[in-house]
């Protein structure tokens, strides 16, 4: 049987929110070879792995996507994340984290997952948004991470 995360049993992810160190946030623009919301921009995450922690998770994954070595990796906060996907409910634990990069080492691995990438403020978001987006730019906003 090939059971499916965040469907058949709870799934737990690792959204983070990457930023430069001086109020800028970076996101991504999802592929159709996304799960869903396809064409809208997000922040970075994936699934973890069995055995890892939270943060090698966050550490391997924005390896993976975007090429960096994360200078600096902060928790920010957890929340369920319960959507439905084309009529599929879904439950995943989303455990947020932002992480400090060096903008110029940043690129698109992902390909097959990510159509652009790019740099914003709070006040310059690009558009549509992933419905779900919110939880990771608003803590890291308080904090003072991103503008």
């Amino acid at each position: 049987m090939d059971l499916k995360r965040g469907v058949d049993f709870i799934g737990v992810t690792v959204p983070f929110v990457v930023h430069d160190g001086k109020g800028r946030v970076l996101l991504q623009k999802r592929s159709k070879n996304c799960r869903d919301e396809h064409g809208r921009w997000d922040v970075g995450g994936g699934s973890m792995e069995f055995g890892e922690n939270w943060e090698e998770a966050v550490r391997r994954e924005v390896k993976e996507e975007l090429g960096a070595e994360p200078l600096k990796v902060e928790f920010l906060h957890a929340f369920n994340a319960l959507r439905d996907n084309n009529g599929t409910p879904t439950h995943w634990v989303a455990l947020v984290h932002a992480v400090e990069v060096n903008p110029e080492e940043v690129k698109i691995i992902e390909t097959d997952k990510i159509d652009e990438i790019g740099w914003f403020t709070m006040d310059s978001l690009p558009s549509p948004l992933h419905t779900q987006i919110m939880h990771g730019l608003i803590p890291a906003r308080q904090k003072g991470i991103i503008r």
